[in-house]
Parts: C-alpha cells; sequence; structure tokens
C-alpha cells in the first residue's frame, strides 16, 4: 500500500464468478484475515484493518478472527455500519483507496461509488496487492466437464439457447454477457468439478443471434462435447479472452449484462459504442422454473435423499451412548451414507453437525479445538445436502438427544409453527417473497424472538444450493414467486451459548385454484424426514398446524419406509405417528 500510494485496500469475498462457492485460488479473504464465511469484505488503511459481515457471521467471525490483527464490524448495527459508510466517515484521512476489480463486481462499486460521491476519494480498481505477497498459492482448478443428458435436464441445449434468443429478441438485444458459471452449465446442458460444493467449470460466455462464445480452458470440454457445440454454432476459446471478444462487438449493439455477477474488470472492457442493458441474466430466470422432467426428477432425489437421513438418525438414536459420536464423526457418517446413493455428485455445501451452543451459530463448522462430543442431553442440528445428477438438496434437522427442557420444546414449537405457516399457505400470482416472510416469523416475534438470516432461498438443479433469484427474506426482492420454483423454508432461533434450532424443508410452487380474484399458488413440501415431536408442545400448536405434521409424517413414512430394514422401518413408524 505504502509503494502504490494507498490510503485504504479493500478486499471482498468473491472471484471472477461472483457467488458463495470460491475455488481456493480466490480466496484472499480468508488468506488474508482467517474468516471463513461466504459474506463478508475487509478494509485495511495504515493504522485499521477491519472485516464486515452480516448477523449469520458475528459469533463465527468473532472466533475466526481472534488474532489476526482485524476488527469484526457488525454490518448493519451502529455504530458501525458498512464498510463504505466508514471509509466516508474516514475520508480525512483516505484520498486514494483500492481494489482488484477481477473479484469487485460493478454493482458493488457503484454502490460504494454512491457513498463516496461528495468524498475527495479516489477509487483504484486494477490494483492486486495479494498476489505478490501470497506464497503457495492453490492453483486455479482444472476438472473436466461431463454431459448433464437430456433425461434430467429436460431440454436440449439447442432447445435453450433458441429460448434465450427469443428472449433476447424480445428484450431487442444482439448480444448477451454470461459470467455466472451456472448460467453456462444450464445453457449448455454440462456439469464439472471447479468448485467444491458446486458442480461447474470456470466458465463465461457471450451470446450472438447466430453464434456463441464460451471462455474456458480447451481441456475442460471433452472432444464429444466440443463436437456438438461447434455443430450448435458455439465457439470455445481460451478463458481469458472474453474481454478481446467484447472489445470486438460491433458498434451500436445492444449488450445484456447483469452488473451484480459482473466483475469491474470485464465491465470496463466493453466498449463505449456498445448500449449496455442491465438486468437479470435471461438463463438465471429461465433456470429458475424448473421444468417438468426437472420437478420428477426432483421428487425421486428427495426419496433418496429422505433414505438417506432416516438411516443417519436412526444410526445416532442407537449409537447415541454406546460409541463416542462427535460433531466430526457424525458429519462423517452422513457422506458415508450419501456416498452409497445412486447420481450422488457431491455435498450441496458443508455440513453442518452441531451441539448445543455450536447449534447457536448459523454458518458453525467444527474444527479440531470446537469438535464438540455428542451426549444424551442436548440439542444437535444437522443442515445437510446433497448434489444429485437429478437435482439438489438441503435439509435441517434440529433433535433431541435427552430429555428436552421447557423453553427448548417451546423454541422448537413456535419455530415450527412458522414452517407450517408458509408451508401451508396460498397466495395470489404475482406475489413476492418480502410478502410471504412474515408467515414464518410471526409465532417468534409474538413472543420477543427472532432469527438474523432469510426464511427461503431459491435453489438450483444440480448447480448451486443457493440459487436465485427468487428468495423469501424482509430484503425488497422484485422477484415474484412462480409455478416451479424450489425454494426453502426455514425459520429459526438462536440462543447463544445455549442452542439453535431451525426447521428446513424444500418446497415447490404449484398453481392452486383461480377464483374471481384471480390466480392462486401453493408450496408442496418435498423434503421428507421426519420432525422430531420430542420437541414439540402440543399446547402451542392449533388443530392446522397438527393436521399438516401429522399428513407430512404420513407422507414420509409412506414414502421412505419401503428403502429400510425392518428396525429402521418400526423406528420411523414411531417417529411419524400421529401427534
Amino acid at each position: 500500500m505504502q509503494q502504490n500510494g494507498i490510503d485504504a485496500y479493500i478486499i471482498p469475498v468473491g472471484s471472477p464468478h461472483p457467488g458463495e462457492n470460491i475455488p481456493d485460488h480466490w480466496r484472499m479473504l480468508k488468506w488474508l484475515t482467517g474468516f471463513s464465511g461466504s459474506a463478508g469484505i475487509a478494509v485495511v488503511t495504515g493504522t485499521f484493518a477491519g472485516l464486515w459481515t452480516d448477523s449469520r457471521y458475528f459469533i463465527q467471525a468473532e472466533k475466526e478472527l481472534d488474532g489476526s490483527g482485524f476488527r469484526l464490524m457488525k454490518q448493519g448495527y451502529l455504530p458501525e455500519t458498512g464498510y463504505a459508510e466508514w471509509i466516508a466517515e474516514n475520508s480525512e484521512t483516505i484520498s486514494k483507496t483500492a481494489l482488484d476489480g477481477r473479484i469487485f463486481s460493478i454493482a458493488s462499486l457503484r454502490k460504494l461509488e454512491a457513498k463516496l460521491a461528495h468524498k475527495k476519494i479516489s477509487i483504484n480498481f486494477r490494483c492486486d496487492l495479494i498476489s505478490g505477497i501470497w506464497t503457495g498459492r492453490p492453483a486455479l482448478p482444472s476438472s473436466v466437464s461431463f454431459d448433464h443428458p437430456l433425461k434430467f435436464a429436460g431440454k436440449a441445449r439447442d432447445v435453450k439457447i433458441s429460448e434465450v434468443r427469443e428472449e433476447m429478441k424480445k428484450m431487442e438485444v444482439n448480444y448477451h454477457l454470461l459470467v455466472s458459471c451456472d448460467d453456462v452449465m444450464w445453457l449448455f446442458n454440462i456439469r464439472g468439478d471447479d468448485f467444491t460444493y458446486s458442480p461447474l467449470i470456470m466458465s463465461s460466455a457471450v451470446i450472438g443471434e447466430h453464434q456463441i462464445f464460451l471462455f474456458t480452458d480447451e481441456t475442460k470440454i471433452p472432444p464429444d462435447l466440443a463436437l456438438e457445440f461447434d455443430k450448435l454454432g458455439v465457439k470455445i476459446l481460451a478463458y481469458d479472452k472474453c474481454q478481446v471478444v467484447l472489445a470486438a462487438l460491433p458498434e451500436g449493439s445492444r449488450l445484456l449484462v447483469t452488473p451484480g455477477k459482473t466483475p469491474v474488470s470485464l465491465w470496463f472492457s466493453i466498449p463505449g459504442s456498445l448500449r449496455i442493458i442491465d438486468d437479470l441474466s435471461i438463463p438465471s430466470r429461465m433456470k429458475a422454473v424448473k421444468n417438468k422432467t426437472e420437478i420428477e426428477n426432483i421428487l425421486k432425489v428427495m426419496i433418496r435423499d429422505g433414505v438417506v437421513l432416516t438411516k443417519f438418525f436412526y444410526w445416532i438414536e442407537v449409537n447415541l451412548g454406546v460409541l463416542s459420536l462427535n460433531e466430526r464423526s457424525v458429519k462423517n457418517k452422513l457422506l458415508e451414507i450419501r456416498n452409497l446413493q445412486v447420481e450422488f455428485l457431491g455435498p450441496s455445501f458443508e455440513t453442518i453437525a452441531a451441539f448445543n451452543a455450536n447449534s447457536a451459530l448459523p454458518h458453525y463448522n467444527e474444527t479440531s479445538e470446537t469438535n464438540a462430543e455428542i451426549d444424551t442431553g442436548g440439542i444437535l442440528l444437522v443442515d445437510s445436502g446433497g448434489h444429485y445428477m437429478g437435482g439438489t438438496t438441503d435439509i435441517t434437522r434440529t433433535i433431541s438427544t435427552g430429555v428436552p427442557s421447557l423453553q427448548q420444546k417451546k423454541d422448537f414449537t413456535l419455530v415450527l409453527k412458522g414452517h407450517t405457516g408458509l408451508a401451508s399457505a396460498r397466495f395470489p400470482l404475482c406475489t413476492r417473497g418480502y410478502q410471504l416472510d412474515i408467515l414464518a416469523r410471526k409465532a417468534l416475534w409474538d413472543n420477543g424472538l427472532n432469527y438474523g438470516h432469510g426464511t427461503g432461498h431459491g435453489v438450483g438443479y444440480c448447480l448451486n444450493v443457493h440459487e436465485g433469484p427468487q428468495n423469501i427474506s424482509p430484503a425488497d426482492n422484485k422477484t415474484i414467486i412462480q409455478p416451479g420454483m424450489l425454494i426453502s423454508n426455514e425459520p429459526a432461533v438462536y440462543r447463544e451459548g445455549e442452542y439453535g434450532i431451525r426447521t428446513e424443508n424444500l418446497m415447490i410452487c404449484y398453481e392452486d385454484e383461480e377464483t374471481d380474484f384471480g390466480q392462486f399458488l401453493r408450496f408442496d413440501t418435498v423434503s421428507l424426514c421426519y420432525i422430531d415431536k420430542s420437541l414439540i408442545d402440543k399446547s402451542l400448536l392449533d388443530q392446522k398446524e397438527i393436521d399438516w405434521l401429522n399428513s407430512y409424517h404420513a407422507e414420509v413414512f409412506e414414502k421412505i419406509s419401503p428403502h429400510l430394514t425392518d428396525p429402521e422401518k418400526l423406528w420411523l413408524k414411531t417417529k411419524t405417528d400421529p401427534l
């Protein structure tokens, strides 16, 4: 910083392909600070080093930053606000800021510039101060892509390309820049292994009216796929040639770009002679609505994953107090059981197995120091998921390993009330996620409780476990909930130092009845795993909520029991008997 005359350097969680799963090569913030969360941004000055993150990571960040020299700045809580506000407030000592434009989106840069608009602060976005000092940096990933066949994808590559081009015509754009790897994977019906928890390869693309440019390492595309791509008018170019192609686009062309996904370095390579259209990518909107084949496969995958979870929790109950169990050992056991399932590709995120106080950390991951022994007197929260060729799962269950306290039962039941309230919702077409969020929180709010994360996130199809644009949260998301969308339902409550409770299922949105007031929609819960009745205070539930739970448990037993051993089947029968 001194050599470059920089007063403040900004380092986000980021890569050239913005998303929560980042190849180790680009995990600059973790290398620098020790913070391993999926959302965070650091600022370093000559006298200060701080890291901003949200409430999901406050407790985790406190521990991971200990001894690092970085101060935790609690984003959204006064007097510490966002990093941009902090820079603006300290503008007297900061005249030159810098960042690496390869890992910073243009949308983020615009927000930063807006905060600093009335300050005399310059921003250098072509500044990489990390590469020169990061010794032993991991290499870029080098996996080879593989076909995602029509029996899983539901639509052929040429059909998807045609549909995207039809949307481009409607939007009157000539070219479409895709930077999100999941958009590229979906469009070409391929998958890969460049990212730890997402089956993607590092890639980007430019879609034209007659030709498509795919930017990736040529060794990542097998010869048979390369031949098929060639027939579709897809030209494979080196990964770093995207800027060259953008610079050569015809003058006056209209280019569709997604600011939140496009790095600054790529954005500023676009010639001023092009007219840029800012919007969500067309593939992101299309893949959010699952087709008939995808939904059929998702339902099959949910049964397989439900069998995994049933066998897993049965194993825990049988071995609790017999074997020495800890968070890491049960986490490994769950992966061992999932690995036996057909078409399983890998975990969709790092499994959270958290006991007692650790379960109060929404994004906890055990370390050698925190790995807790699991005994017969506490709360165990397990949040896990898998990628299968036919879909992606994400499910959380909280169980009692002993006799729960009255407070634990009340908290669990209030969370369940919110879960059933959202799961059984009927709502008119054009409803947005933030309008539904209160259904999951009301029972908690009525009792002075809340949780700091969203209630629901979109889920990809053998792509990313967290994949929008749809969500259910207090944030004002303009995306409407549409039939065919897969979305999570995960209200929670966390008591720091004691325990956390979260009940999460995935739901698919379907059309319901049409009335004089328009088309109504509903959710169908597709995740299949029992909910621990020992943690329920039945007196807090109304009859509609009890009926929902009993109906859900009946479905769980009906679909899961044929795949179990006799002892497992008897055990599940007890777990799913009517409340």
